[in-house]
């Protein structure tokens, strides 16, 4: 029997065990989340975005995920947060309909970028493009993305059911 999906209040309540608030704004396709320390009340990050409506469907186009100093401090790693951030995005386009995730890796520092596309390929998205500013194509991409990196995408079904266990409670 395949798992089901976790829903949006098993990953809020798993945010919670680990001393995390998320909540999600919306105001018509575009929404963001914001991650906020139960324990200093203090903001730990934020993701925006928008569903976009296109040709193969409804899209989730993820924007940009920041993420604070506070969190380089916490025991969960700053990846930690950035997937509870990201369940709820995603988790947000599931619900609204999306099939597609979409995201650009950006490129401001080799290591770092490096070190988000593996932490993206991780939790199941994968490269679809190089976005150098070298090719009159890339042009697009950059105005759609603010910048140059490496574009990925995700089935939202796909990551739900990789994640499924991460906010699933056991009884």
């Amino acid at each position: 029997m395949e798992a089901a999906l976790p829903t949006m209040s098993e990953i809020l309540k798993s945010s919670r065990a680990q001393k995390v608030d998320l909540q999600l704004q919306t105001l018509g396709p575009f929404f963001r989340i914001t991650a906020k320390s139960l324990e200093t009340q203090n903001e730990l990050g934020k993701a925006e975005g928008v569903i976009r409506v296109w040709v193969r469907g409804r899209i989730l186009h993820l924007d940009s995920i920041r993420l604070r100093r506070e969190t380089l401090g916490m025991e969960k790693s700053i990846f930690g947060i950035g997937l509870f951030i990201g369940a709820v995005a995603v988790r947000h386009g599931y619900d609204c309909g999306c099939k597609t995730a979409e995201l650009l890796a950006i490129n401001d520092s080799d290591l770092y970028h490096s070190k988000l596309v593996r932490f993206y390929t991780r939790i199941g998205f994968k490269a679809v493009h190089e976005v150098t500013g070298s090719t009159l194509g890339d042009y697009g991409h950059m105005l759609v993305w603010g910048g140059i990196g490496t574009r990925m995408d995700a089935i939202v079904e796909e990551l739900l059911i990789r994640w499924c266990t991460r906010f699933k409670f056991r009884n």
